[in-house]
């Protein structure tokens, strides 16, 4: 088992930044990606970034690319998400979550996700 506790969710003005941290703990090294994902109300949970914990390779949703940076620590078996010109449309509960599969861009290819943390943009 692996257990996700993110943190760093809030209420930001447009274009704004935020930086989301995901911690880790358990059987980690079973994991092959951490990805987060968001759901806004009234919608489906939609995929934001992703990394690879060995390589470090990353994916963006095209929504975010060149304002949202996904990162980790392995030391500290914690993701990072800095989320830079925040817009309304990126109000939504982001989830964290790690995955043995390799499709990193699917919902259904994670195992283990957190609890969410609400993020919230004025306009």
């Amino acid at each position: 088992q692996v257990q996700l506790v993110e943190s760093g969710g809030g209420l930001v003005q447009a274009g704004g930044s935020l930086r989301l941290s995901c911690a880790a703990s358990g059987r980690t090294s079973s994991i092959y990606a951490m990805g987060w994902f968001r759901q806004a109300p009234g919608k489906e949970r939609e995929f934001v970034a992703a990394v690879t914990w060995s390589g470090g390779s990353t994916y963006y949703a095209d929504s975010v690319k060149g304002r949202f940076t996904i990162s980790r620590d392995k030391a500290k078996k914690t993701v990072y998400l800095q989320m830079n010109t925040l817009t309304p449309e990126d109000t939504a509960v982001y989830y964290c979550a790690a995955g043995r599969g390799f499709g990193v861009v699917v919902t259904t290819e994670y195992d283990y996700w957190g609890q969410g943390t609400q993020v919230t943009v004025s306009s």
